[in-house]
């Protein structure tokens, strides 16, 4: 059957290797009751090592070409090929309220948006993993106190333990991207729940890490905080100092200070 033709304004860039596939497939928990939505299947590398494991697998493309194909290659598939862009699926809609588990390789364009939408639904999500670009991926799983921790650092590890798990080359993609890629793996906390204002944490996270180099008091100087609450000495910290869990506390320092 004629290849898709990946197309550089969906950021596409096919897989080809399946021993690589293989061990991505496998970074999911096997639960034969468990749904999995595996985002970008592209041409099915990785989709054909999850269906003898998932039976309970629904995939998400955007592309007209590779939904035809992946009709043709993967007959079982039929009624749970979901043409839709991700960044508006309607996770309810497709799921219900019941659990799954999220996988892929994923667009290295808006693959920061994705992990943002999954978090939105991370009452839902207790897996997620895939291959992002690499400096994504450290990102995703960087400790506080570095260069590259940052927003999707601090927000990701709040609810999910984050594990760096292995690189793949450019060269074991058809296209060949310009960069190294890496897969992850996320698995939710027990706790996953923030005891604080979750708008007003986001909020605060991301004014935070906007103005990196400055010390809260002066990125957060937006925010109506009482001048008592602006003077702890959390205020004098730069953002990649603190862990999520010292962004729940500050978010209520300043929540308490506004009531």
């Amino acid at each position: 059957m004629k290849r898709v033709r990946a197309k550089k304004y969906l950021g596409q860039h096919f897989l080809k290797e399946q021993g690589i596939a293989q061990k991505i497939a496998a970074t999911l928990p096997t639960n034969e009751n468990l749904w999995v939505l595996e985002i970008g299947p592209g041409m099915g590398m990785l989709t054909q090592f999850l269906l003898p494991q998932h039976p309970k697998l629904k995939v998400v493309e955007i592309d007209t070409e590779s939904v035809v194909f992946l009709q043709n290659q993967f007959p079982s598939l039929q009624h749970h090929i979901i043409k839709e862009d991700i960044l508006k699926f309607d996770f309810q809609k497709h799921f219900g309220t019941a659990p799954l588990a999220v996988i892929g390789n994923f667009p290295y364009n808006i693959s920061s948006q994705i992990v943002f939408k999954l978090l939105e639904y991370r009452s839902q999500i207790p897996f997620f993993a895939g291959m992002f670009q690499k400096e994504v991926a450290q990102r995703l799983c960087e400790p506080p106190g570095s260069k590259q921790y940052g927003i999707l650092s601090v927000l990701v590890q709040l609810f999910y333990h984050a594990t760096y798990l292995f690189e793949v080359s450019p060269e074991s993609f058809s296209p060949p991207p310009k960069v190294v890629s890496a897969v992850i793996q996320l698995e939710r906390k027990a706790n996953f729940n923030v005891d604080c204002n979750e708008a007003l944490l986001f909020r605060v996270v991301k004014l935070s890490f906007q103005q990196r180099r400055k010390t809260l008091r002066n990125s957060l100087k937006t925010l109506p905080i009482p001048n008592n609450i602006r003077e702890d000495s959390i205020f004098d910290l730069r953002p990649e100092k603190l862990s999520g869990h010292d962004f729940v506390e500050l978010t209520k320092k300043i929540s308490d200070g506004q009531l």
